[in-house]
């Protein structure tokens, strides 16, 4: 088991009261590991001391205001490569069976492409082959670090944590790709109301309900799981982006 993954994991999960409980010894797990080195784990820290003393609306409200309101910044890592298209259902279906291949049977209704997933999944792999899988989608982690160290995030420090265990430094073209791309506003209701207008991706026996594919974030650390992202309040349009 790789904790360094799963506490990136929990601290990319939407907040929730059993975070809070659960993130006094972050710090200390990841130190634990030394997959970081000092320059990236010092600000996680930073980050984590912050989301432990904060309200936990505010948390949340900042939460929905970064990922649900805005697209270009969306946990759903399919979305910054295929967007809505038929490859983005087809990746999803085949993530999906790796995730059952290796024993991980998800339950909730996030798709297989969050983020907060897809690490649980590598915290139970090898080292090597964790670092492998990460490094597939280190391009979009490094464009979602630029986005929101641009908006001063918080979160930015742990996307640089994740860049750096993806390897991903380096791949300046394809992070350029993604960032040529549109980054959207969140305090423009008329397109927030477009993209929620369009039709989400929907594949398997119920395409409904989507797929169940969440598990407990926090189970190994003696909290429940996060509630689906559709159980999340919505905060006012004139909540402030970042921290």
């Amino acid at each position: 088991m790789i904790d360094t993954y799963k506490v990136l994991s929990a601290l990319l999960s939407y907040p929730q009261k059993d975070l809070l409980d659960a993130i006094a010894p972050f710090s200390e797990v990841l130190r634990r590991e030394k997959l970081l080195p000092s320059a990236y784990l010092e600000p996680l820290e930073t980050f984590i001391r912050e989301t432990a003393s904060s309200d936990l609306y505010e948390l949340q409200e900042r939460y929905v205001w970064l990922f649900d309101r805005t697209r270009s910044l969306s946990l759903n890592l399919f979305e910054h490569v295929h967007g809505e298209s038929r490859e983005r259902g087809q990746a999803m279906i085949d993530l999906l069976r790796t995730y059952e291949e290796h024993g991980l049977t998800p339950s909730a209704k996030e798709l297989p492409d969050y983020l907060p997933l897809f690490l649980e999944f590598l915290a139970t792999l090898e080292k090597p082959e964790a670092a492998r899988l990460l490094g597939e989608a280190g391009h979009v982690l490094a464009a979602l670090k630029v986005r929101l160290e641009k908006r001063k995030s918080g979160y930015g420090d742990v996307f640089n944590a994740l860049v750096f265990l993806a390897g991903a430094e380096d791949d300046a073209p394809a992070v350029a790709a993604l960032l040529d791309g549109e980054d959207d506003d969140p305090g423009d209701l008329a397109a927030l109301d477009k993209v929620w207008e369009e039709s989400a991706v929907t594949f398997g026996p119920d395409a409904e309900q989507g797929c169940p594919v969440a598990r407990d974030m926090l189970s190994e650390m003696a909290a429940p799981s996060p509630s689906s992202r559709n159980e999340r309040p919505i905060p006012p349009a004139s909540a402030p982006a970042g921290r």
